[in-house]
């Protein structure tokens, strides 16, 4: 009898607990289509499942209590709806309108194909990054801002001057094509300070393209493209301010401001300045660890609103900055003499951006840009005086053409002037400005083959007018899983560049060493081959997790590598007597918890190298100076909404990279170590639009050994002892055969800092 009266006693208690249980039915559909595969989840609850093929979702015995239910899918924002099961209501049926699911336009890109269409769709794989991820890890410029995105490094080539370049999976700055609203004006002279003095409240979102893109934009988009989209006015807050300061007495301001004229034109207007005026030297090698920098941005975006929604728009950009940097004891009355040393640079630039869409049934936009940039620098005792002009127009037609074939029919034309005070446009010891035209016509085909596969055919003719024909053409393939949970694309291309010596590489400009051409440079040529896979997972408890996968081959011919090691007191420039490889896989992982825990991490490995003939005939295998084999990259992120406050903590991770030392007698290590940056950010927001946010930079304080440059002590080389063959004699004070050098630079000079800012948005 008590077994009996346990039994019954157990069971009326199951029978209480699925009593106060309930279950929630709902329809999810898309312009009246059902959305199937769409995941249905209790945000914080292990309670989820996925919609099937008419839409429907179920989910059952779920506890009483009120929930919020998110209902998300590749490709659309999510839903969130607030649901109560109860003793009243223990049963939810739910319909889901067209009206609450319209694609994300945060998934909208149109790097990869030149067109607006969701990520999800665009066969070349774009990787997105908007304000909200550069906000983790704030800083003056986006230079510096790209340093936490896998695959992706900022290089510093100079020690003293600290310009540098983007690396794209081991790819130096000439290769990756920078842009402005798909506009080439960061290019030649100005690669190394075109991501500077951008403001960030004008960024609506950075794209970006690993792997040539040549076919559609010509020459320099051989390892990838970076492209700034700046927001329209009409989706741009009233006025917005970010005001920055670090320890390091560093001083940034961003500011918008939103604003009509007359009836029919939004405009946008940013300001970016940036200020650092205190000479530090932390490592005691006499020198300014970082440089002095006074730069002020203007920009001014007009929309004008027109018929059927066509596009007009004009955009205008002027820099100006005055850098140095050099031993601490240096004035500007030192300017270009040998008593102290320093490099100075003044650049004033002026941009010009703008795109028509003409007033006719078929789809054919006018785009074009022009920009001047002056450059008045003294390296040491050398001067460097640079003007370059770039005018840019591209005609395109975007047409459907049936069912499956998507065309873009354009043609493009690149004037470049240029002329500096170095032998480079100089003939027979006359001035001779480099006048370069570039014409070119290019079509792309996007296939729809089936629901699930495309295929992206293209291909580009240009006319250098100083190297002739060249012909890139491009394939790209694309397939989507049913439930648009797996993509896979790959890639197969052709890309050129044309090498600029004297405006990309800054080393040639020091006066440290001599620069020697032993060739007329001819064009590269490279082919490369990408394979991409991504992978989303939806959780039932509403978290969702996102893998990115990506093998990269590319294989050069005609390669221009400076060659640093044959002699300590030159830069010798010629094309590859071989060629050149770079390769590897990189992975990225993003994590976004129900519980607000958001975290990403990413890794690639690479192996970049050429094979230089030895002089007998043989290729010998030589690693790439300044290329690490590994990078990682990581950031975690959580909110606690209820009082606003939200913490991130990001980093890098790079591996040894081989550095140009000064011949054998160097004794510098050959590479790097190991090293890493680390920041972590706390971010109190207040209803009112109002932001507080601080920290800690570079938490494990990581800077370069003070020896990073060679004989900082004598700059002008005034102790050296050269022989008759012009090479370095070892002698009682310079023992290891040194010459000053500021080259051997793999890492910021700049330790432990702190900031502080506010940000203040005020939409209306």
């Amino acid at each position: 009898m008590k077994k009996l009266y346990t039994l019954l006693a157990f069971v009326l208690v199951q029978l209480s607990a699925y009593a106060q249980t309930g279950s929630i039915r709902g329809t999810v559909t898309v312009k009246g289509k059902p959305l199937e595969f769409a995941t249905a989840a209790l945000k914080g609850t292990p309670y989820g499942t996925t919609t099937n093929e008419l839409g429907v979702f179920e989910l059952k015995n779920v506890k009483y209590g009120t929930y919020q239910l998110v209902i998300s899918s590749i490709g659309y924002r999510n839903i969130t709806k607030a649901v109560t099961i109860s003793e009243a209501k223990f049963f939810q049926e739910l319909t889901l309108q067209t009206e609450e699911l319209e694609n994300s336009l945060s998934e909208v890109v149109v790097t990869g194909t030149m067109k607006e269409v969701s990520k999800l769709d665009s066969p070349v794989p774009v990787e997105i990054y908007t304000p909200v991820f550069f906000k983790r890890n704030p800083v003056p410029n986006l230079f510096e801002s790209l340093q936490n995105i896998n695959g992706i490094r900022p290089q510093l080539n100079c020690n003293v001057c600290n310009t540098g370049d983007i690396h794209i999976n081991g790819l130096e700055g000439p290769y990756t094509m920078i842009m402005i609203d798909g506009m080439p004006i960061v290019s030649g002279l100005s690669t190394v300070y075109g991501l500077s003095g951008i403001p960030s409240a004008l960024i609506e979102r950075v794209e970006i393209v690993k792997g040539p893109a040549s076919t559609l934009y010509g020459s320099e988009a051989v390892g990838g493209l970076i492209n700034v989209i700046t927001k329209k006015p009409s989706s741009a807050p009233l006025v917005s301010a970010d005001v920055m300061g670090t320890s390091w007495s560093e001083f940034n301001t961003d500011l918008g401001v939103k604003y009509r004229l007359g009836e029919k034109v939004q405009s946008l207007f940013g300001l970016n300045y940036f200020n650092f005026q205190q000479p530090t030297d932390k490592n005691g090698d006499g020198f300014t660890d970082i440089t002095l920098q006074n730069r002020i941005s203007l920009f001014n975006k007009f929309s004008v609103e027109r018929k059927d929604n066509r596009l007009f728009t004009v955009g205008a950009r002027y820099v100006y900055e005055d850098r140095w940097g050099g031993q601490t004891q240096w004035t500007p009355k030192y300017r270009g003499s040998n008593e102290v040393y320093a490099e100075t640079i003044q650049t004033k630039r002026w941009e010009v951006i703008g795109a028509y869409q003409l007033p006719i049934k078929e789809k054919i936009t006018f785009q074009f840009s022009a920009n001047g940039h002056n450059q008045d620098s003294y390296y040491g005792t050398t001067p460097f005086n640079a003007l370059q002009t770039i005018a840019f127009g591209q005609l395109t037609w975007d047409k459907k053409a049936g069912e499956n074939h998507d065309l873009l029919i354009g043609t493009a034309l690149r004037y470049t002037h240029y002329d500096d005070n170095t032998p480079a446009t100089a003939i027979d010891g006359r001035n001779a400005p480099s006048v370069v035209k570039l014409p070119g016509i290019f079509a792309q085909d996007e296939i729809s083959l089936n629901a699930n596969n495309k295929l992206l055919l293209g291909l580009r003719y240009d006319y250098n007018s100083i190297h002739g024909s060249i012909l890139t053409p491009r394939l790209n393939y694309k397939w989507t899983s049913t439930d648009k949970k797996n993509v896979l694309r790959a890639s197969f291309g052709n890309g050129y560049r044309v090498a600029n010596v004297f405006t990309e590489d800054h080393a040639a400009l020091t006066g440290a060493r001599q620069v020697v051409f032993t060739e007329e440079l001819k064009p590269e040529r490279s082919w490369n081959g990408n394979v991409n896979y991504v992978r989303k997972f939806f959780l039932t408890n509403g978290s969702f997790i996102g893998l990115d996968a990506t093998a990269f081959y590319t294989y050069f011919n005609n390669r221009i590598i400076p060659d640093y090691l044959t002699d300590p007191n030159k830069i010798i420039y010629s094309n590859l007597a071989g060629n050149a490889v770079s390769r590897g896989i990189s992975l990225n992982v993003d994590f976004s918890f129900a519980n607000g825990l958001k975290a990403m991490a990413g890794a690639t490995a690479m192996d970049v190298f050429q094979r230089e003939d030895d002089g007998s005939g043989e290729l010998v295998k030589m690693t790439q100076l300044l290329t690490e084999k590994f990078t990682g990259v990581w950031s975690v992120s959580y909110s606690f909404q209820r009082i606003g406050l939200s913490i991130d903590y990001t980093g890098n991770l790079y591996g040894p990279m081989k550095l140009p030392i000064l011949g054998p007698m160097d004794p510098r290590p050959a590479y790097s170590p190991w090293w890493s940056l680390q920041n972590i950010q706390l971010t109190k927001k207040f209803n009112n639009g109002l932001e507080i946010y601080g920290g800690v930079k570079n938490l494990l304080n990581f800077t370069p050994t003070r020896d990073a440059i060679a004989r900082a002590f004598d700059p002008f080389d005034k102790q050296v002892t050269f022989g008759a063959d012009g090479q370095v004699i070892p002698t009682p004070n310079n023992p290891n055969a040194l010459t000053f050098d500021p080259s051997y630079v793999y890492a910021p000079n700049q330790g432990i800092r702190t900031f502080l800012g506010i940000r203040y948005n005020l939409f209306k």
